[in-house]
Order: C-alpha cells, then structure tokens, then sequence
C-alpha cells in the first residue's frame, strides 16, 4: 500500500510573502516616479522649387530623433507623437539639395511644414572656413558680456543659407558652452563670462548639402577685475542682489545672482574678499566671495538671525581675518574661512544682539541690542575679548540702529528717528544720522540743516538710514529713502559736517565703500 505525502505551503506563509510583494512593489513606484512627456505632431509637404509640384518619396528625418518618413505621391509626410520642444525636420532626395527647417511643437498641436528643395544641378562644394572674427583672434581687454560674430559664405552660389554652431570654452576648465546650434545667424551673446579669463571658440558652418566645415580656434581675453570703491544691494526683478560700482555708476558688476535674498555686503579690510548674508539655506548665513562675485563660499554653521535681525547683524575684524557675527543673544568670532567658531558675548538678559562694527585703533567694539522690539534698543561698547560690555546710547525715544566707529574710533556715528513713531512694521518718519564722542558728548545730526555748508540737511519726510563711513574716512555713504512704506531706496553720501550730499545711486540700499 502506497503512502501519498501531499506539500502543503502553510497559508501564513503565503499571507506574509504577498504582504512583502506588495510593499516592495508600493516603494518602487515611489521612487520611480516618472514626469509625462507631452506630444504634439507635424504634417508636411515637400515640393520642388523649379515646378513647384509635389515630391514624392523624398526622406524625411528629425533632430532629435523619432523615425524616418517618406512623402506620398503628394509630397505629404506625417509624424504624429513628437515631443513638445524645438525641432529640426531634414528633406533628403537624390539628386536634390538637402533642406533643413527648425520648428516648435507645442503640446496637442499639429503643426504645418512646408520644405523645398532645389536641383543639385552640380557638384556640392563645402563651405568656406569661417572668418573675420570679432572680437579679433587674442583680443583682450573685452567685456564679460559681448557678441561673438563672423563670416560664413560657399562657394556654391546656391548656398545662400548657412547653419552655424558655436561653442566657447573656458581656460583651464573641461567646460564647453554650446552658444548657438543649427542657427542661420552669424553673431551671439555671450554672457556671464569671468574677469581676467582667457576663453576659446569655434564656429562650425554646415550647407544644404550637409557639408560641415569646422573653424579655426579663436581665443579672447576678458578685462580685468574693476577696482569698484562701492558696494550696494539692488531689487531688479524681484530679485535682491549684491552690484559694485565706481562713484559714477560706472564699471557696474553685478556680483551675486540667485532666486535667494543676499545682502549687507562689507569689503575686507584687506580689499580681498566681500562678506555678505544669503537666505540660500532658509535662514541668513554669512558668505564671502571674490570682489568680481566669484568663489562664494559659506562661513557661518550659524544663522546670522536674532530679533529684528535679518543677516544684518555682523563684522570684519580690523585685519580682515576674522568675522564677528550676532545669533539671537550670542555674539560670535569666525575665521574667514569658517574655522574656529568662538562664542565671544551674551547680551543682557532679555535682549538680543544686532548690528556691530569693530575698530582697531582702540580694539574694541560697537554694538547694538534689542528687546522684542525694534523700538527697544540701546548701543553697547565691548573690548574686543568680549569683556567690559557698557553701555554707550540707552533707550532712546525712536528707533536706533546702525552703530559704527570712525576710523580713528573716536567717535561713532548711528541713526535714530526723532518722530519717535512707533508700529509693527518697523517703520521710520524721520530718522536722523548721528555722529557722538565715546564718552556721550558732541551729540550732533549729520541730516539737520548744517547752515551755508552747502547741500545741508535731508529733504522732508525721507529718512537717513544705514550709513558707513569710506574707506578714507573722508565721507559718509548713506541710505535716504521716503518714509512711505515701500518706497525705492537710494544711496547718497556727504561730508563728515553733513554738508554736500549728493545722490549716488538709485534704486540701491546697504552702501560700503572703501
């Protein structure tokens, strides 16, 4: 008698294998998450250009590819399902001249072509090498924004339509940027071009024919980094950016270009690297970068961010070195190049460090804090260890910010608003620019009227805000701006009386100059 043994998988078994199916299955289609492809389609026709009947079963292909079509008996062609962009269609027929057209297809368009195409009634020549560059081959000295342009020309008479590819290269770089494709033009821009940088280009010619001749290497040389004394923030778009200029607006640079908030630029004492503040990470972090914008680089792990405290609240040491920089109640010391963070001061309990300047002449510093609010604020003076925190202007009527020394550290300058206004918003109706000695006396406003100086005393209704002195410490730069909300600052500067104001720029605001 035989024994039959039946294999039975046990049912929790296969409850358990079907549950770990099923979750891989979920977490590959997460990731593998694929965005559509949107199509639309060309219908065409190809004649000839001498009868202008229709040609039949000329070949039909597209850059970038679908497939290879034929024209019917009427010279029509389709191609359904071709992806939404720019498109080349290319008519190829023996004994006819190769024609080439570039279109767009949108989505759920058909769109119309229409191709003609000549007797190749002779041999095809290839084109003539490419010529006549400007700027000329080893030109220096040129913008970082200019126009490439060239000759191209055939020897074939009935090539008068040429296609040009251009493609420019970076001195010491493997980086190629593809300037212009399949284009009947002989001249583009090329823009966004580094300082004092060597770049080579070439022009590549194509004919109806497909007959590619490829141009020599021309090279040129951009100028030199402009030795701007001005630095300044700017909205142009929505967009908040750092420029640089000379006195005149001149030589402008735009140094940072980004979708993010950068802002309070400070040169080095060095003159080497500008520092600045970025939103790039969703809280202001202190950066410096080359003074053509080049080499940005992170400095602080910290945010510069505190009450009212919106990445203004930093400076350089006076050897250019180091940083300090304000995080809520904590005052920071930084290398430049992010290394050695030590935490140097807190602030008085309840209240928040800001806006701080450091001079070297007497190694100490100048500092602002603030309460809860704006309007709470007072300036503190601290040796440069951290130690000796004193107090130096209390809490006046009005709003206080912007605290720095002179060059001597004599003196140091701040502004207040006399109207004593106070809202939500932070806004200001008449903010002055003072200037003090260190031990509170000399209390003098650098915006009222200064008598026959000439240029005297800021317009009604504007406020005097941020200001710095120069390099030189010859003159004070400054924001004056209309004291109704949202108005378009504009950066000014005067003598140390406050006499000769004159307007530097417009549409500009967080001024420093060297």
């Amino acid at each position: 008698m035989k024994t039959h043994v039946t294999n039975r998988i046990p049912l929790v078994w296969i409850i358990q294998c079907l549950l770990l199916v099923s979750a891989l299955f979920a977490g590959g289609c997460k990731e593998d998450t694929i965005e559509p492809t949107l199509y639309g389609a060309v219908e065409g026709v190809v004649i000839d250009g001498a009868t202008n009947l229709p040609l039949a079963n000329v070949s039909i292909t597209t850059n970038p590819a679908t497939s290879s079509y034929t024209t019917d008996a009427a010279g029509k062609f389709s191609i359904p399902d071709v992806p939404v962009g720019a498109l080349a269609v290319t008519a190829r027929k023996a004994d006819y001249r190769q024609e080439v057209t570039n279109v767009y297809v949108n989505e759920n368009q058909t769109l119309p072509v229409s191709l003609t195409l000549s007797k190749a009634t002779t041999a095809n020549s290839r084109p003539y090498l490419p010529s006549r560059p400007r700027p000329a081959d080893g030109a220096t000295a040129q913008p970082v924004e200019l126009t490439l342009r060239w000759k191209v020309s055939d020897p074939d008479k009935v090539d008068s339509v040429l296609y040009s590819d251009v493609t420019l290269f970076e001195s010491n770089s493997t980086d190629r940027r593809q300037l212009l494709t399949n284009s009947t033009d002989s001249s583009v821009v090329a823009s966004g071009l580094k300082f004092n940088t060597t770049y080579y280009w070439q022009v590549t010619v194509r004919d109806k024919a497909g007959e590619i001749v490829r141009g020599d290497v021309w090279s040129f040389r951009t100028r030199e980094v402009p030795d701007n004394a001005f630095l300044y923030v700017r909205q142009v778009g929505g967009n908040t950016d750092i420029y640089s200029s000379d006195a005149t607006g001149g030589n402008l640079v735009q140094l940072t270009n980004s979708p993010f908030v950068e802002a309070s630029p400070r040169l080095s004492p060095l003159l080497d690297k500008v520092a600045y503040t970025s939103n790039a990470s969703g809280q202001y972090r202190l950066y410096t970068m080359n003074r053509d914008g080049s080499d940005q680089r992170l400095v602080s792990p910290l945010p510069v961010e505190g009450y009212n405290n919106f990445g203004t609240g930093y400076c350089w040491s006076p050897d250019g070195a180091q940083l300090l920089f304000a995080n809520n109640d904590k005052l920071w010391r930084i290398n430049r190049d992010g290394s050695g963070l030590m935490l140097l001061a807190t602030a008085p309990s309840g209240r928040n460090f800001r806006e701080c300047d450091w001079n070297g002449q007497i190694n100490r510093i100048v500092i602002q804090t603030v309460g809860t609010s704006i309007y709470d604020s007072e300036i503190y003076l601290l040796d440069a260890n951290g130690g000796n925190l004193t107090q130096l202007v209390g809490n006046l009527p009005g709003r206080l910010d912007s605290p720095t020394f002179n060059l001597l550290g004599t003196k140091v300058m701040y502004t207040r608003d006399l109207s004593a206004y106070m809202d939500p918003t932070g806004r200001q109706l008449d903010a002055h620019i003072f200037i003090q000695n260190l031990d509170g006396t000399g209390v003098t406003s650098l915006s009222a009227t200064q008598g026959s100086g000439g240029g005297g005393g800021k317009p009604v209704g504007t406020n005097d805000i941020v200001p710095r002195f120069s390099g030189n410490g010859a003159k004070v730069v400054f924001v004056n701006v209309s004291n109704v909300n949202q108005a378009t600052p504009e950066v000014w500067q005067m003598d140390l009386t406050g006499n000769n104001r004159a307007r530097l720029f417009q549409n500009a605001t967080q001024p420093d100059a060297r």
